[in-house]
């Protein structure tokens, strides 16, 4: 048995393999429902979440996190509207964090749901807002100039692939097309009423700047988006928008506060299916960074290595372009942490290109 097939089987997952059809939804927990929609990428799917609500005396359902900006995600979410909300309205929509498949949608149904009677709302952490908004602005979200000097700076050197860095363009922008004009704050630890029930606000950090779960006493139920997710670890990675950022400290901070939920808690991921044993799940993902940082550290030790160069210690698969970006990052985030930590020290070479070797 593979080492990734041994893990998996410390989890329970209570639907087994069963999968809710597109555009129809599955029952979780009362007043619980789960959306999935597909993806163009690698990762091919995202959940999503309706949960039974009620606003300022109107009846209705709240979303949590809403998919791209996409011809086939609107069509999908129109037969949800159609068939799964009791004939109900939308009233407001939480939106985990920035990234496009989480938020990529959200402008399209606040404006599909808002009334002259009733504003649907979209909710979010400060943060996240402030970034989608700039993302979805600029021309060059996530491409251009600035990435491509940051990645050759880290030891990217391919002039095909540093091109098509630097002519991408709007890539955020193309599924994220735009972001609701106002929201509501969500912060670390804020209850927010949901149908009735309270859901308590977790603030996580390292993959997204200030990313919210939502846990449910009563259920026993945590949306716990990109966070904790059963099959694959969150993508953590440095960008040039904070160059000497530590998200993976960030990150593996962040877990540490899920291990103060039940053991027995009913995780709802954004990818993968719902799952019990989070905290085993916790521990997985600590492990496996630390595993991932011990090997890292090995390198440095043979010679001074950029972050191109430990591509291969941190993804044993091939990387196309798309995946490499990702991949990238993540390396830098795994030598910064050794960097801000003291293991590490680093010094820029004759070709600008930053690499680290065990500090003196």
């Amino acid at each position: 048995m593979s080492v990734s097939a041994e893990l998996e089987r410390a989890l329970h997952y209570p639907l087994a393999d069963q999968l809710p059809p597109p555009g129809e939804t599955i029952e979780l927990a009362p007043g619980v429902r789960w959306v999935r929609m597909a993806l163009p990428f690698a990762l091919d799917h995202i959940n999503l979440w309706l949960l039974r609500d009620k606003v300022e005396g109107r009846e209705g359902w709240t979303i949590v996190d809403t998919c791209i900006d996409h011809p086939a995600s609107r069509a999908l979410w129109e037969q949800v509207f159609a068939t799964q909300l009791e004939g109900l309205p939308v009233l407001r929509v939480i939106v985990t964090h920035m990234h496009p498949d989480h938020i990529g949608l959200a402008h399209w149904i606040c404006d599909r749901w808002t009334t002259p009677e009733h504003e649907c709302r979209l909710w979010i952490s400060a943060t996240d807002y402030m970034n989608a908004r700039y993302a979805s602005q600029v021309i060059n979200s996530f491409g251009g100039e600035r990435l491509a000097a940051y990645f050759r700076s880290h030891g990217m050197t391919d002039e095909a692939d540093l091109d098509q860095i630097l002519n991408r363009k709007s890539y955020y922008k193309n599924l994220v097309p735009a972001v609701p004009l106002s929201y509501a704050r969500l912060m670390d630890g804020q209850l927010v009423r949901i149908g009735g029930r309270s859901w308590r606000c977790i603030a996580g950090y390292g993959h997204a700047p200030e990313h919210m779960a939502l846990y449910c006493d009563e259920l026993g139920v945590l949306i716990s988006g990109d966070m904790v997710l059963p099959r694959i670890s969150t993508n953590v990675s440095v960008y040039e928008m904070e160059p000497e950022g530590d998200a993976l400290s960030l990150f593996l901070n962040s877990l540490d506060r899920y291990k103060d939920l039940p053991a027995d808690t009913l995780v709802l991921p954004s990818h993968g299916k719902p799952f019990k044993g989070m905290h085993t799940r916790v521990q997985q993902l600590q492990d496996h960074h630390r595993e991932r940082l011990a090997e890292v550290m090995e390198a440095a030790r043979d010679k001074a290595v950029s972050a191109y160069d430990v591509l291969p210690v941190l993804f044993k698969r091939p990387l196309d372009l798309h995946q490499t970006t990702f991949a990238l990052g993540e390396a830098v985030a795994h030598l910064h942490r050794l960097w801000h930590s003291g293991q590490l020290e680093r010094t820029r070479d004759a070709n600008g290109i930053w690499r680290f070797a065990p500090a003196a």
